[in-house]
């Protein structure tokens, strides 16, 4: 017994006036594939899908999509049509559906114009249209990419899933100030503790959601904290590029929380309540004079005193340097009210800046130069200073330690004066330059 195709009908027609029209109607169509289907001896017609007052310019048809469904469950071995272009007007679409009955075995055939894939001579055609199809799918996905590439390059958003504590407003990423201070938290906490498994803990055991009332999970938990679009950048084919949206965390902060499994906690959690930290010396003995606290008992309890201590006390004797120990709060709050006084003081630091380049190095009115300083003006150096104590007041925490490390060079401290190393940035030259300031500290 010979096995038929089960073959579905497929006819359509523009509009509700060609519709009615007999030679062009669905029926008309309908009648002379019935007749080519009778004609031939291995065919039978399983159904017959009509979409009449349907464009052919998309797919989005009704009988259309109940034809592709049934072919999906294979109930179907063969497609016909009266011509093309009543499957579909669009090359594009065309391709994708012969892609689609390629998949599932199926063989088309429009009965004027002799396509039949089920011909060597069709099939050939039709390979080549595949080969076609595939050859534009290339170049649109070339065009695509060279589309978002310079998008990235302009630092636009390229699209994807939004970072928590921004939202998409214009296709561009907006600050969304509900969930910033979140962000902030994970990446401090992951610095201090240098474990995701502690800083998702502490989210869970206080119920910290995202905008939409989401629980955190680990996995994004280290999505964050390795997306760089939370330092106002973006990547796009494993480069970087600047973004035009503001930065949630700052570069050198991302770049610590990199790195932060490889630090010790404690040191972490010590160094936070420190701004000066890693920067200060001691001009009697030149050790590292190293955060430290102290716990004592007054009135009300117990209270925390935190100090900047030498080294040296801890290595040899408390005695061993005279300088011992000096307060960190009042070691902090001198040093940046005297460099706020400085970035307020125009005739001092014009006059500075003026002993300077005219070579009075006995008498450095608070500067000294290091082997390039040709570049530095007072306005310049004002800028930089007002900068950094701006910043100072923003910023809170770690933000506030790494934001010191990138204007202070390094502090030698004595009982008598104070040895501060600054860098100042010119705006023609990426390089920074290192400037002394002295003051006495009583």
């Amino acid at each position: 017994m010979q096995i038929k195709f089960k073959c579905a009908v497929y006819t359509r027609v523009s509009t509700d006036n060609q519709a009615e029209k007999v030679f062009n109607s669905c029926e008309a169509q309908e009648e002379k594939i019935r007749a080519f289907i009778k004609s031939q001896e291995n065919m039978e017609v399983y159904k017959v899908y009509s979409d009449a007052g349907y464009t052919g310019a998309n797919t989005e048809r009704p009988a259309l999509q109940e034809l592709l469904k049934d072919i999906s469950m294979n109930k179907i071995n063969l497609v016909i049509s009266y011509k093309i272009d009543r499957l579909t007007r669009s090359p594009r679409d065309f391709y994708q559906l012969i892609e689609f009955l390629e998949r599932h075995n199926v063989d088309f055939i429009s009965v004027t114009e002799r396509f039949d894939t089920s011909t060597p001579s069709g099939r050939l055609l039709r390979n080549i249209m595949l080969t076609f199809a595939q050859f534009e799918r290339e170049l649109i996905s070339e065009r695509t990419r060279d589309k978002m590439l310079q998008r990235a390059q302009k630092g636009m958003w390229n699209g994807g899933m939004v970072p928590l504590g921004y939202r998409r407003e214009n296709k561009q990423l907006v600050i969304d100030k509900r969930c910033v201070e979140i962000v902030k938290n994970i990446f401090w906490r992951y610095i201090e503790t240098g474990s995701l498994v502690k800083v998702y803990q502490e989210l869970k055991s206080k119920k910290v959601k995202d905008d939409e009332g989401t629980s955190f999970s680990k996995s994004r938990i280290h999505y964050m904290l390795r997306n760089i679009n939370y330092t106002g950048k973006m990547e796009y084919g494993k480069k970087i590029y600047q973004g035009l949206h503001e930065p949630i965390i700052s570069e050198d902060m991302f770049n610590l929380a990199q790195k932060a499994h490889q630090q010790k906690g404690q040191i972490m959690r010590m160094y936070k309540q420190f701004p000066l930290g890693g920067l200060l010396k001691c001009a009697e003995c030149g050790s590292y004079m190293t955060p430290h606290f102290a716990n004592k008992r007054n009135g009300n309890g117990r209270k925390r005193y935190h100090y900047y201590r030498c080294t040296k006390t801890f290595k040899d004797s408390w005695n061993s340097c005279s300088t011992k120990q000096v307060s960190a709060t009042r070691l902090e709050d001198y040093v940046f009210q005297n460099i706020e006084r400085i970035s307020l003081d125009r005739h001092y630091v014009d006059s500075s800046i003026f002993a300077l380049k005219n070579g009075y190095p006995g008498d450095h009115s608070g500067l000294e130069p290091s082997e390039e300083w040709a570049d530095l003006t007072p306005e310049t150096f004002q800028d930089t200073l007002k900068t950094f104590i701006k910043g100072l007041a923003e910023k809170r925490g770690l933000e506030k330690n790494l934001w010191v490390k990138k204007f202070i060079k390094n502090i030698v401290y004595s009982k008598e004066q104070i040895e501060l190393s600054l860098f100042y940035s010119t705006t023609f030259k990426a390089r920074a330059f290192e400037v002394l300031l002295l003051f006495n500290y009583f």
